[in-house]
């Protein structure tokens, strides 16, 4: 009975904390438009006359939120009116849209050409930076901060820079010029390749009659604070690499802190999205100055990432220049590879949320991209990908089904000894122990190779959950996208009923599939001796595909299918040894 009340508790305890997840995530889960109004960035007040956000807080320079405008938080503009109202010159490449902007000199208006909002290849591409003035600002600004004292006219926020084409384009940079009328003349040149990595180059040209000394700096600031997942192993926040090591902060974590710091010889900063990534990456030889850093502006949460670079002497009649580079895009596993060989970026892959077991989880992933190149199609990816990792385990494995094989045939014995002694639980242990001795028979030998492969299934879990190259890849059927859950549901009968259950009673059609193959492969094992042990252990299978349901249908997949694969090989195996199936 002792047995039984403990088996009961742990079934009961696990549905409670999977129903207080569900509930939980249906609290912190938004409406359908306002996640929409999230993604999309979009704001919808205009500002009073005279009321201007605070400009981003330049490295080197006080930190203390800047005080409201009289009157108190101000609406904002939308998006389309802040591109209509500041001068900008086009970005038009292959897989990136927006614009540059003239005020300020600053990369604050990107949406990604390849990424949609939806499946639908008519939704609307994925924005990422938003100008400057908008609720929800995300931008990267640039410029020079003053060292050792000296008064200089320096461009700024709103400065607006004279540019030298129209379009920004691969092999077309953009050269901005501005000229302080004080013998200083800054050049900023803008380039940008295939895909989604910008280089700018800041030059100061000194005219005038006494050497000046600046610091250049680059920072990212995003304001308020995004939706984001919520799921513990993923992480969205602020990231960087400092000499080596990486560093990740949580927006709740920076708003406690206030300011973290960090010196570090080459390396990069940034803040992640689940897919998305605006990142700065300074000269990997320089040693700078980075840190996370919250600020409050008209009552919204402003958090920012910056780097300041070493002093610049620029002597009368000399020039001085300075180079870094900035990221913003979709983090794509093979594209961070290429960057981090190309410009010697350290761990600039790591921005991409691979885990403790990361030698385990980017080997997996790479082997999937190596079956998609040949397979077209994720989902049979996955299937293939299974059976070979089926073989990696298989001598483990049939270790495994052996040992579960003799014990399932020494069941009717070991039922006969529970019964002859009942209650005295010492010598039926001994009887067991003599017993198991006798046929060469281990309890535990099925359970160790099953605990060795769950590095291998998280790693698979965390691949399906964190890359994007999962993000909208389809299987067959109705599964349109590898990475959300099966949309069908059992409760309104496949879509047959016009009804929309709650989320937590939205189990699809391969959660059952997964269900039922468990159950197959249950049936296969050992059952508990005790009856109402046994039952117990038949609602594994049910509580198993009601939580997996609000998983990736990529993990169901793979699951079923490698219940499958497990089933065909313990019948083998327990056909082999005379075992009854």
């Amino acid at each position: 009975m002792p047995d039984n009340k403990n088996v009961i508790v742990a079934i009961l305890l696990s549905i409670v904390i999977w129903l207080g997840f569900e509930l939980y995530n249906m609290k912190r889960t938004p409406a359908p438009e306002a996640t929409k109004q999230t993604e999309t960035q979009v704001t919808q007040a205009k500002p009073p006359a005279g009321v201007q956000a605070p400009a981003p807080v330049a490295p080197g320079t006080q930190t203390t939120p800047q005080a409201l405008a009289p009157g108190g938080a101000a609406g904002f503009p939308p998006r389309e009116h802040l591109l209509a109202t500041t001068p900008r010159v086009k970005i038009n490449t292959p897989r990136l849209h927006g614009s540059v902007s003239l005020a300020g000199g600053r990369l604050d208006d990107l949406t990604l050409a390849d990424y949609r909002e939806t499946v639908d290849r008519k939704s609307p591409e994925i924005v990422l930076l938003i100008p400057k003035g908008g609720r929800t600002a995300y931008f990267a600004e640039f410029g020079w901060v003053g060292a050792g004292g000296q008064t200089l006219v320096l461009p700024g926020p709103d400065t607006v820079w004279r540019g030298d084409r129209a379009t920004l384009a691969p092999d077309e940079p953009l050269n901005l010029t501005w000229d302080n009328g004080q013998g200083l003349v800054f050049h900023r040149t803008i380039a940008i390749d295939r895909n989604y990595m910008f280089t700018v180059t800041d030059r100061v040209e000194n005219k005038g009659k006494e050497a000046v000394t600046l610091h250049p700096y680059g920072l990212v600031s995003r304001r308020t604070t995004p939706v984001i997942t919520g799921f513990y192993i993923l992480h969205e926040g602020l990231l960087g690499v400092f000499n080596g090591t990486l560093s990740e902060v949580g927006y709740s974590e920076l708003q406690d802190k206030g300011k973290i710091e960090h010196k570090t010889t080459g390396g990069w900063i940034g803040i992640t999205d689940k897919y998305w990534l605006a990142a700065l990456v300074p000269n990997q030889q320089a040693t700078v100055s980075a840190r996370f850093l919250h600020t409050k502006d008209q009552n919204e949460d402003r958090f920012q990432v910056d780097v300041l670079g070493g002093v610049v002497t620029v002597a009368p009649g000399a020039s001085a220049s300075t180079e870094m580079q900035v990221f913003a895009g979709a983090k794509e596993v093979k594209l961070f590879d290429g960057y981090e060989a190309q410009f010697g970026i350290k761990g600039f892959d790591r921005a991409i949320d691979f885990g403790w077991f990361y030698f385990l989880t980017k080997p997996i992933f790479l082997a999937l991209l190596y079956l998609h190149e040949f397979l077209g199609n994720m989902g049979t990816s996955i299937l293939l990908l299974t059976v070979f990792i089926k073989l990696v385990f298989f001598p483990l494995a049939n270790k495994s089904y052996v040992a579960m094989s003799k014990m399932k045939k020494l069941q009717p014995e070991m039922t006969k000894l529970r019964e002859r002694f009942g209650e005295d639980k010492v010598k039926m242990n001994q009887e067991l122990m003599t017993l198991y001795k006798r046929e060469k028979a281990n309890p535990a030998a099925g359970c160790l190779p099953i605990v060795i492969q769950i590095p291998v299934f998280f790693a698979l879990y965390k691949v399906l959950f964190v890359t994007i190259e999962m993000r909208h890849a389809p299987f067959f059927g109705w599964i349109k996208d590898l990475s959300a859950p099966d949309p069908t549901t059992l409760f309104n009968l496949f879509g047959l009923i016009p009804w929309t259950p709650p989320e937590f009673l939205l189990i699809g059609v391969w959660p059952l599939i997964m269900g039922v193959t468990m159950f197959l492969q249950q049936k296969l094992n050992p059952q508990p001796a005790d009856p109402i042990q046994a039952k117990m252990f038949m609602l594994m299978p049910i509580f198993f595909t009601a939580l997996l349901a609000q998983f990736s249908a990529g993990l169901v997949i793979y699951w079923a299918w490698n219940n499958l694969l497990s089933i065909l090989q313990q019948w083998v195996i327990m056909r082999r040894m005379g075992v009854k199936v």
